[in-house]
């Protein structure tokens, strides 16, 4: 199996945590390690994987038994973490977004610049069926040149409450944009290879942290308590980002708001267009012909169910850690892309105007290929 051989070790054992170790057990690698500040936590997945189990990341990144270094933590850490585990050599997959900022997001990329092994980010949805066949079909050239991404995950109501490390801004770095807007952001620049970009334009919203009266019929925010915790991160973001070549992405995304939740992905193409839900199996393809009479020609396609993202991101990590060679994506180079464009998405909201991504201070170059 693809990950035979391969000592794994997961730094955050929470639900995430669980399914990455989860999914590179099945893949064949040895869980051998995990690492939580919560005592609880490290009994359970000790108890699951047989695996030894640390206190601090520093203990588990010094195990010679660890291979690759799995970091599922809130945001803010993955910094010290990620790097930590670079600069021992390990190889790592860090949860999305990068960092909780665009500045520990540039200190990780350069750490993995500089690091013999290889940094992955883990934005799983591109690797859904879904659009595994865009990819293919775009490949082909099905869709002519690209010029518009709709690309929206919203909730109705569906904040993390007050209380968990998501509405903290100072380990979240941000609310629903860089909790679930990341994804939708990361799978619009992915379809139009990662461009460049000439203008982000972007409003962020905190409407119903503060509300007492904040309705959640389906209890997703089971720690509700809006007077007794800070919420000072946005619950909705509307952003427009424009391209050097003229290409434009439309972004919405929520923890809530008053319309129905989606999670509608649609690309616009000369020739014909797409149209999925993001992470999900099937595929629609909008076309129009003259064949007969003018008519319109819309294709569903149904994917593999097997096809996961989460598994063959898992599966796609241990390839490139088992095979030495820096990874084809994921890579750390498109993270900061996605990072950069989300710190001009808040710097817009904040003053009302159009601006650009920040360029670099740090010299962050391409990560050398693995020997």
């Amino acid at each position: 199996m693809i990950g035979e051989g391969i000592g794994v070790g997961v730094v955050g054992l929470g639900g995430m945590g669980t399914l990455h170790a989860r999914s590179v057990r099945d893949l064949g690698a040895d869980v051998v390690a995990g690492t939580d500040l919560v005592p609880e936590q490290r009994e359970r997945f000790a108890s699951e994987f047989g695996a030894t189990t640390y206190e601090t990341h520093e203990e588990l990144v010094d195990d010679d038994a660890v291979d690759a270094v799995i970091v599922t933590t809130p945001n803010r850490f993955h910094e010290p973490i990620a790097t930590a585990a670079l600069e021992a050599g390990r190889d790592v997959l860090v949860e999305k977004p990068l960092a909780h900022t665009l500045e520990s997001a540039e200190r990780i990329a350069a750490a993995a610049a500089r690091a013999d092994g290889i940094c992955m980010v883990g934005f799983h949805n591109r690797h859904a069926a879904s659009m595994a066949m865009f990819d293919e079909q775009h490949a082909r050239g099905r869709f002519g040149d690209l010029t518009h991404v709709e690309a929206d995950y919203v909730r109705r109501r569906g904040v993390p409450g007050p209380g968990s490390w998501f509405t903290d801004p100072e380990l979240a770095g941000g609310g629903a944009l860089l909790d679930i807007g990341v994804h939708a952001l990361d799978l619009a620049l992915y379809a139009l290879d990662f461009p460049e970009i000439a203008e982000v334009s972007g409003v962020a919203r905190t409407t119903f942290g503060a509300d007492e009266a904040y309705a959640d019929p389906d209890g997703f925010g089971d720690n509700w308590d809006a007077e007794a915790e800070t919420y000072d991160v946005d619950d909705s973001v509307s952003a427009f980002i424009r391209t050097a070549e003229g290409q434009t992405i439309s972004l919405e995304a929520a923890w809530a708001t008053n319309r129905d939740e989606s999670m509608d992905f649609r690309v616009r193409g000369t020739q014909a267009g797409a149209e999925f839900d993001i992470g999900d199996t099937d595929m629609r393809i909008l076309e129009a012909g003259t064949a007969g009479c003018d008519h319109y020609a819309d294709v569903d396609l149904t994917g593999d169910a097997s096809v996961t993202g989460y598994a063959e991101q898992d599966e796609a990590f241990l390839t490139a850690v088992s095979t030495g060679t820096r990874p084809a994506t994921n890579t750390v180079e498109e993270a900061l892309t996605v990072q950069r464009v989300i710190d001009a998405i808040y710097r817009s909201s904040e003053t009302g105007r159009a601006t650009q991504p920040k360029e670099s201070d740090l010299e962050i170059g391409q990560q050398t290929q693995v020997q």
